[in-house]
């Protein structure tokens, strides 16, 4: 069966890029640093997707070790990887002058350390099958700065980097890498906000360009996909 590992695949982008893969028949691994949102998942979908197998493993990617681990049980878990999706990743807004002290660290290590270290983990299974895609969760904040954007904003520049510099590297080795750079997509931070759920993007309109960009020719790749609400960015 077919193998995609997708980080942080609880709710949102993740958890919808999870049902695409699902509903395509691949098994898959995904991980979130909640318990309780993984056994709320993974019960759903042993209902909806019966014949597929699910390793569910709590983690808290802003920590190395737990990076490691993660990519660990995976591979004691499966021979081959076909799509790994670093989607893990968090947002706090601020000013660089104002935000707290720590807050650049403690985001490097979600939103741009955590796909650094699995990747770099789970690579050698995927050179050694020779195949494989990788997607990096990027951001419309990766290509423009904005007011708020901060240290966040600045995370989001180095994945981009990140993933850039990785495609330069395995374009020989036929490994796909693929940025994603969504634009404001309903999920629980948007609850309350007062933004019309209609005026932001779905979760599957991101899961949807993964899944179309991963089903391309092996001779053809898409570098980076940009996606907007309609009506532009908030």
């Amino acid at each position: 069966m077919p193998y995609a590992v997708i980080t942080g695949a609880t709710q949102g982008i993740g958890k919808a890029i999870a049902d695409k893969f699902l509903s395509h028949g691949f098994d898959i691994a995904i991980c979130a640093r909640s318990t309780a949102d993984l056994d709320v998942v993974t019960k759903a979908w042993s209902v909806q997707y019966p014949d597929r197998k699910v390793l569910a493993i709590t983690a808290n990617l802003a920590d190395k070790t737990a990076c490691l681990d993660f990519a660990a049980q995976l591979l004691n878990n499966t021979s081959s990887i076909d799509a790994l999706i670093n989607n893990a990743g968090t947002y706090f807004p601020g000013t660089l002058a104002d935000e707290p002290d720590g807050q650049l660290e403690q985001l490097m290590n979600l939103n741009l350390y955590s796909a650094y270290h699995i990747t770099r983990r789970l690579l050698p299974c995927m050179k050694k099958q020779s195949s494989g895609h990788i997607f990096n969760m990027c951001s419309v904040a990766s290509h423009k700065a904005y007011p708020n954007g901060g240290a966040y904003s600045i995370t989001k520049y180095a994945m981009l980097g990140f993933s850039e510099n990785l495609r330069e590297e395995l374009k020989t080795s036929n490994i796909k890498v693929t940025s994603i750079s969504p634009g404001a997509v309903y999920s629980r931070s948007w609850e309350g906000s007062g933004v019309p759920e209609s005026r932001i993007m779905k979760a599957t309109d991101v899961a949807d360009m993964i899944w179309a960009a991963y089903n391309l020719s092996v001779a053809a790749c898409v570098e980076t996909i940009i996606v907007r609400p309609q009506l532009g960015d908030l």
